[in-house]
């Protein structure tokens, strides 16, 4: 991975209200994943590198496992660049063009629990308005 433009991307996205996942070692990372979280659902991305990337919406109950989705309403798998693209342009739940059919995820929206160590949690950036400036 090129990590100055994948820590730019991870790093918009923080600014941007998503959680983000390094998995493996922070100076060189097996995945990178991003989550946004809805009220009733998560868009997550998938980085395994500038050619190989996913992105897709899953329901969100209590027990849900974003990173291993028994189904899907959404699901993107392309370059880096396009599949940020696409998971930044697809309507929030609720609107009347939101993705609402259920799909099988494609093997590339799981990563699997033994690639998950170690892990490093970037929260989203708080806004000013999440620290209750005007």
């Amino acid at each position: 991975m090129n990590h100055l433009s994948i820590d730019e991307l991870l790093e918009e996205l923080r600014r941007r209200r998503w959680v983000v996942y390094i998995f493996g070692p922070r100076e060189e990372p097996e995945v990178c994943a991003a989550v946004f979280q809805w009220d009733t659902c998560a868009d997550v991305l998938i980085l395994r590198g500038e050619e190989r990337a996913s992105a897709f919406r899953v329901t969100t109950l209590a027990d849900t496992d974003v990173f291993q989705p028994a189904l899907v309403s959404w699901q993107y798998h392309s370059t880096a660049d396009w599949t940020l693209r696409a998971v930044l342009t697809i309507p929030p739940p609720g609107d009347a063009t939101a993705p609402i059919q259920l799909l099988q995820p494609h093997p590339d929206c799981v990563i699997p629990m033994e690639a998950r160590r170690p892990v490093t949690i970037l929260p989203a950036i708080p806004t000013k308005a999440d620290q209750g400036d005007p």
